[in-house]
């Protein structure tokens, strides 16, 4: 395990403490005394790509090298950069990559204007910024519903369902709602479920599948006991 030491201030006893930094030589403690030493984050950046690379601390390399290029406005390399490197990453670190990734994804002066081509069952179809922030939102909720954390999973689902409708994050929305007691705000959700057209790459299937499960959850709450 890393081990940290204090640095203190050789300055006036009223001088701000110095940062928390990694004692060693690995690549990953070259990046942070780099980062937080030198304070060069330029030059932190591409000693960060040299931990991720030589498999030194790829979970914190990524998430700090991240961060970092966001301090220096470049959004969109941060998010290219997680997007190509996360499968390196151990599955604890998902989800904090995943809240990294719109955080960069507000910031990017790309949002919502540029696509990137996906696919789906052999189809190809393009994929604005904001859908994949709803997407990425709509993991997260999924997420903290498998903790049985229903509050933060409402808020993720309705932050995704103010960017973009979609159904089958309003059936979750209500499970959400449900879970918390909360009757009338969850038959509210649900009766907004409707079929949708065919306009989106996952089709018409997973939109009649959402609707028939928040009619199926509407009987079961209407129904008397």
């Amino acid at each position: 395990m890393t081990k940290y030491v204090f640095r203190p201030a050789k300055s006036a006893p009223c001088s701000p403490p110095k940062p928390l930094v990694p004692i060693g030589d690995s690549p990953y403690i070259r990046a942070k005394n780099v980062q937080l030493v030198e304070k060069d984050p330029e030059r932190a950046i591409p000693l960060f790509w040299s931990a991720i690379n030589a498999g030194d601390r790829v979970d914190s390399a990524l998430k700090d090298m991240a961060m970092v290029m966001k301090q220096q406005d470049r959004a969109e390399e941060a998010i290219e950069a997680i997007k190509s490197l996360r499968v390196w990453c151990s599955d604890q670190a998902h989800e904090s990559l995943d809240n990294i990734l719109l955080d960069l994804y507000k910031d990017s002066p790309l949002t919502g204007k540029r696509t990137k081509t996906a696919g789906s069952q052999g189809k190809k179809f393009q994929v604005s910024f904001e859908q994949e922030a709803t997407r990425l939102l709509g993991n997260l909720g999924w997420a903290l519903m498998q903790r049985d954390n229903f509050v933060e999973a409402e808020d993720a689902y309705r932050r995704a369902l103010s960017i973009a409708p979609d159904s089958n994050k309003m059936c979750n929305l209500g499970i959400c709602l449900m879970k918390q007691g909360m009757i009338n705000e969850t038959k509210e959700t649900l009766q907004l479920v409707k079929p949708a057209v065919v306009d989106g790459p996952r089709g018409v299937d997973s939109h009649l599948k959402a609707c028939e499960r928040a009619q199926q959850m509407l009987i079961t709450i209407l129904s008397p006991r």
